[in-house]
């Protein structure tokens, strides 16, 4: 499936957010929040998530046709890759491992950093050289990340 890739750009920036709240107040619940959203987005694909959603009722409508689309399996991954960070990040909470709960959360919350200000999905490039290692036998694109639009 194609996605619009403002999409997973803006649900990046409100996941900063979030996350930055769970790092400034320590709190395992709004973690476990985040962790909510990413599950989804693992399980069902992130045009499911509540971001996508608001994304796309409310975002979307209000900008220009995108200029081209993104495979949606990359950023599948990504959240996939969340979710074990907000796993760890919980668990770490509920046993008061402050530490690893910073760890974890830290490292969620750099990856979202980075794709929501600069537009670079650290997971999505993770599972393209996953992609890349191992031997291609469809007819996919080369990069499964971008295509273009045909009008």
């Amino acid at each position: 499936m194609q996605i619009d890739p403002r999409g997973p750009r803006f649900a990046a920036t409100v996941t900063t957010v979030v996350l930055a709240v769970a790092l400034v107040t320590g709190s395992g619940w709004v973690l476990a929040a985040q962790g909510a959203v990413f599950a989804i987005g693992a399980v069902r694909g992130i045009q499911f998530t509540p971001y996508a959603v608001f994304f796309r009722r409310f975002v979307r409508p209000r900008l220009a046709p995108p200029t081209e689309l993104e495979d949606s399996r990359p950023p599948r991954f990504a959240q996939s890759v969340g979710l074990a960070f907000a796993t760890v990040g919980v668990i770490a909470a509920i046993f008061g491992w402050t530490p690893l709960f910073l760890i974890a959360t830290g490292f969620a919350f750099g990856a979202a950093f980075l794709n929501a200000a600069f537009g670079y999905c650290l997971g999505c490039e993770v599972y393209l050289l996953i992609r890349r290692a191992r031997p291609n036998t469809s007819t996919s694109p080369k990069n499964p990340r971008h295509e273009e639009i045909s009008a």
